[in-house]
C-alpha cells in the first residue's frame, strides 16, 4: 500500500521562522543601539555586535550590511513607535483642543528625551523621518481642523500651516532643562492656536 501525501510546508513551521528572523533583528537593534550608547558611535563594530548578540558575524551580515545600517533600521522603529504612541494619546477622550494639547505635550516631551547628538544628527536625515514627520503633521492637522469646526481652536490660518507651527515649536523642546519648562512650552504653543480674542 503506498499512501501519498498532499500537504505542504505546514504554515506553524513559516511562522516559526519568521519569528526566529524577528527575534534575531530585534536582539541585533538592541544590542546595538546598547553598545553605541555605552561607547559611542564610533567605536561599535560589527564583530562586537555579532559576539554580543549571540550570532555568527556571517549571519549578522545577511541582516545588515554595516552598523550604520542597524543603527538606521532601530532608529525606524522607535520613530514608527513614537507616531503610534501619538496617535493612541489621539484617541483618548476628550475635546479636540484637550486632545490636541495631550498629543502637542507627547511630542515635545520625545524631543526633550531624544536631544541633539552625533547619533540623532545622523539617523534623522532618512526617508523614515520624513514619512514619519509627514503621519505626525497629518495627525495634528486633522486635529486642529476638529477644534476649528467645534470653535475652540482658531480657524483663520490653514490646519496645515498650523501644524507645521506646532512641529517647529516643540522641536525647542529638546533643549529644555526640565519636563516643566517642556510643558511650558506646550502651553504657549497652545495659546496661539486659540481663536483670537
Amino acid at each position: 500500500m503506498v499512501v501519498t501525501y498532499t500537504w505542504v510546508v505546514p504554515k506553524l513551521w513559516n511562522e516559526t521562522i519568521e519569528a526566529h528572523r524577528r527575534a534575531v533583528r530585534d536582539a541585533t537593534l538592541d544590542t546595538t543601539a546598547t553598545l553605541v550608547a555605552e561607547h559611542g558611535l564610533r567605536s561599535v563594530t560589527m564583530s562586537q555586535i555579532a559576539e554580543e548578540t549571540g550570532v555568527g558575524r556571517a549571519t549578522l551580515y545577511k541582516y545588515f550590511p554595516d552598523v550604520e545600517a542597524i543603527l538606521v533600521a532601530w532608529h525606524e522603529r522607535q520613530v514608527t513607535g513614537h507616531v503610534e504612541q501619538l496617535a493612541e494619546v489621539r484617541d483618548r477622550a476628550g475635546d479636540p483642543g484637550e486632545r490636541l494639547e495631550a498629543v502637542l505635550e507627547a511630542y515635545a516631551l520625545i524631543c526633550h528625551e531624544h536631544h541633539g547628538t552625533e547619533l540623532a544628527a545622523l539617523l534623522h536625515r532618512g526617508e523614515h523621518v520624513v514619512r514619519a514627520h509627514h503621519r505626525l503633521s497629518d495627525l495634528i492637522s486633522s486635529l486642529l481642523a476638529e477644534g476649528a469646526e467645534t470653535g475652540g481652536l482658531r480657524d483663520d490660518v490653514a490646519p496645515d500651516e498650523l501644524a507645521g507651527y506646532c512641529l517647529h515649536a516643540l522641536t525647542a523642546a529638546s533643549s529644555l532643562p526640565s519636563k516643566a519648562a517642556v510643558r511650558r512650552l506646550v502651553t504657549v504653543t497652545m495659546a496661539g492656536l486659540r481663536p483670537a480674542g
